[in-house]
């Protein structure tokens, strides 16, 4: 009998004008954790559509357990328990966790032929126990968090007695803490003969649980290695093509007049005094624990949920922002964490994205001018290197890097001084994050002041000039980039520092409290 329970053979997907997969070969043995990795629009969400059904491929033959199968559609996969886990969980909110679980195959009476809904609530419990989950049953998904999401969509594959488990970037969206505990439940359920395939992007999850690890890279396969005898820099160099000796490609710019000046801003329950300054030409990192209050000081100076007090200065002139009209208007914009929720139409083009906040300045006489508007377009796409087959395809179609680009295209498009970028290489592959990064250092050259929120130490560390820290709604401390280190903001991110027995919390003028 073959060790592989699962081989693809010379798999090729071709779509209208796209190259997904050319010849692909790709195994998963028994009991075995394999990572597949590549930049966005490297193939992997294709091969996974193939091996559940979603899409068949155009050539090239799938094996289980050695013998020839065909799944035509997803119902064949999950016969075979295949079953996968998604970066964005495939739950209904308003159900509770046991009937999002035994959604598709309820438990049924055998005798009276109704559902058995005691019988789902026990085993529904027993397996989330067997995860070592103490979440009640009856709880309704749309309260959980992210990580308590992943859970049940672990479980729920566990309810069809899943033998491949497919996890797609299950980490991006949850803290360290909450990622290792996802690891613990994998090597778990590899120890009981589960075979898993891992995507992500991050590299070090797959130096934490993976076996084996392929790349792709534009539809091809570019190898296959085992994870203990392969470099993070090796992996870098497959994925893309080329070394990145620069992932953090930071210019070094004088920093200029004061841009934006922010002083005793609060927000009741979310953060209280923050006071800071961000200059032309700087890109001022902020960093805190998740909670900290980074993302909702990003959303008062945006005018999304503004402040109860405080003031906000735009070049040392006085602004009230109530509202993005307001803070766009004073030269600001805002790069939101969910891009897909917060920062782009999906279903709209490149063009329709990138025009539809400066609509006002490409009309003549209330008319729209075309030219202009697809002008401004192709420039963006040429400028940010946007991957697309033309300025009229639909968003939707794009990679995570390129929808990324196109958020920033529309921030560019405005013309503002000021830019906000939430998680900003949120989800993305690491030749997108490399451009990205080369962009914002770019822009930061030009005389704009970048205030970079990052959970990202790495990222803080190398793309800063200056790290303002947060914790629990304060600022704890503001560090010139010389003397930033990862021990240094860590400390900070927990409120204290200590000075012999004493723990003292450090305030942004540089005072410290009791």
């Amino acid at each position: 009998m073959s060790e592989n329970i699962l081989e693809l053979r010379g798999i090729s997907k071709y779509f209208p004008g796209i190259k997904a997969l050319e010849q692909v070969d790709f195994d998963l043995r028994k009991g075995e954790i394999h990572a597949l990795v590549g930049e966005n629009g490297a193939g992997k969400s294709t091969l996974i559509k193939i091996i559940t059904g979603v899409h068949q491929p155009d050539t090239g033959e799938i094996r289980w357990e050695g013998q020839k199968v065909t799944f035509h559609n997803p119902t064949v996969a999950l016969r075979y328990r295949i079953a996968a886990v998604y970066q964005q969980p495939a739950s209904f909110p308003h159900l509770t966790i046991t009937e999002n679980i035994f959604l598709g195959h309820p438990l049924v009476s055998p005798l009276f032929k109704r559902l058995n809904w005691r019988e789902m609530r026990k085993k529904a419990w027993e397996l989330l126990e067997s995860l070592g989950s103490d979440l009640d049953p009856s709880t309704p998904v749309g309260s959980l968090s992210a990580a308590q999401q992943q859970i049940v969509e672990i479980a729920k594959a566990l309810s069809i007695d899943a033998r491949v488990l497919i996890m797609d970037e299950p980490t991006a969206a949850l803290t360290k803490r909450e990622a290792e505990e996802l690891y613990r439940i994998m090597k778990q359920l590899k120890a009981r003969g589960t075979s898993i395939i891992f995507i992500s992007h991050r590299l070090e999850d797959i130096f934490e649980v993976a076996d084996r690890v392929t790349v792709l890279r534009d539809g091809r396969k570019v190898g296959t290695w085992m994870v203990d005898g392969v470099s993070e820099r090796e992996l870098i160099r497959a994925m893309v093509g080329r070394e990145i000796d620069q992932l953090f490609p930071k210019i070094q710019v004088e920093r200029g007049a004061e841009l934006l000046r922010v002083e005793g801003l609060s927000r009741m329950g979310y953060f209280s005094n923050v006071s800071f300054t961000l200059h032309t030409g700087e890109i001022l990192g902020m960093s805190g624990l998740v909670g900290s209050g980074r993302t909702e000081v990003a959303h008062a100076l945006f005018g999304i949920a503004p402040a109860d007090q405080g003031k906000i200065f735009v070049e040392g002139k006085e602004v009230t922002i109530r509202s993005p009209l307001d803070a766009i208007a004073c030269g600001i914009g805002y790069l939101p964490e969910d891009r897909l929720q917060q920062g782009l139409f999906l279903p709209m083009s490149i063009n329709d994205n990138i025009a539809i906040i400066i609509l006002d300045s490409l009309t003549r006489h209330g008319w729209l001018q075309p030219e202009r508007e697809h002008q401004l377009s192709s420039k963006m796409l040429e400028l940010l290197k946007i991957k697309a087959p033309s300025i009229f395809s639909p968003v939707s179609s794009l990679s995570g890097g390129n929808q990324q680009k196109v958020v920033v295209a529309k921030l560019l498009a405005a013309r503002l001084r000021i830019l906000i970028l939430d998680e900003p290489t949120h989800g993305v592959d690491v030749g997108a994050k490399a451009a990205i990064h080369r962009i914002m250092s770019e822009l930061a050259q030009q005389g704009l002041g970048i205030i970079m929120i990052s959970s990202e130490m790495p990222e803080i560390l190398g793309m800063s000039d200056r790290i303002l820290v947060m914790c629990e709604g304060r600022v704890s401390g503001i560090l010139e980039r010389r003397e930033a280190t990862q021990e240094k903001l860590m400390e900070m991110a927990v409120g204290v520092t200590q000075l012999g027995n004493r723990h003292q919390v450090v305030s942004a003028t540089g005072e410290r409290e009791q």
